[in-house]
């Protein structure tokens, strides 16, 4: 864990993160640049990180196999049904290999109701994100730039994290 976190600090620094937010949700001084990511969708169709351009988005990158991301996913489902809509949208990005079948049992399994389905079975949206762990949160805004994340699992439904949100939503 002590080198987990050093390797998040030596991150956090290199690329101008001031940790400012609640849970540990590190802001980024300037809004940094982000590759555009793709995925499929439930039904088999391509998109990409281009599709929510002028949308607010938080982007978690999990997995099915991932304890800490299958514990985080209900308060991600809650926070996409307080705040989800035409100015904001959890992308819960799966990085399954098998693929939305698996995500969709998960899904049913713990009631998800409230979340679409993003899968990129290819796993390049983890380097292309940067992430070093699962599950990671990137919080990019309506211009397609990154604004900050959080490494590790969060409760999204806390009132102070709902409300630290909605601040960069409105």
């Amino acid at each position: 864990m002590k080198y987990l976190k050093t390797a998040l600090l030596v991150w956090a620094l290199s690329v101008g993160t001031a940790f400012a937010g609640p849970q540990g949700f590190a802001l980024h001084d300037t809004p940094q640049p982000v590759i555009n990511v793709r995925f499929e969708t439930e039904d088999g169709s391509r998109g990409d990180m281009e599709d929510f351009r002028g949308k607010v988005i938080l982007v978690n990158v999990w997995a099915t196999w991932c304890v800490p991301c299958r514990e985080e996913m209900p308060t991600l489902d809650a926070l996409q049904a307080e705040l989800g809509g035409d100015r904001f949208e959890v992308v819960a990005l799966s990085i399954d290999r098998a693929g939305s079948p698996v995500v969709r049992r998960f899904y049913d399994e713990i009631g998800v109701n409230n979340l679409k389905m993003y899968v990129d079975k290819t796993m390049l949206s983890m380097t292309a994100l940067r992430t070093v762990g699962l599950p990671t949160t990137i919080l990019i805004d309506a211009q397609g730039r990154e604004l900050g994340r959080l490494v590790g699992p969060a409760e999204w439904d806390d009132p102070e994290m709902v409300s630290f949100l909605r601040g960069f939503i409105e």
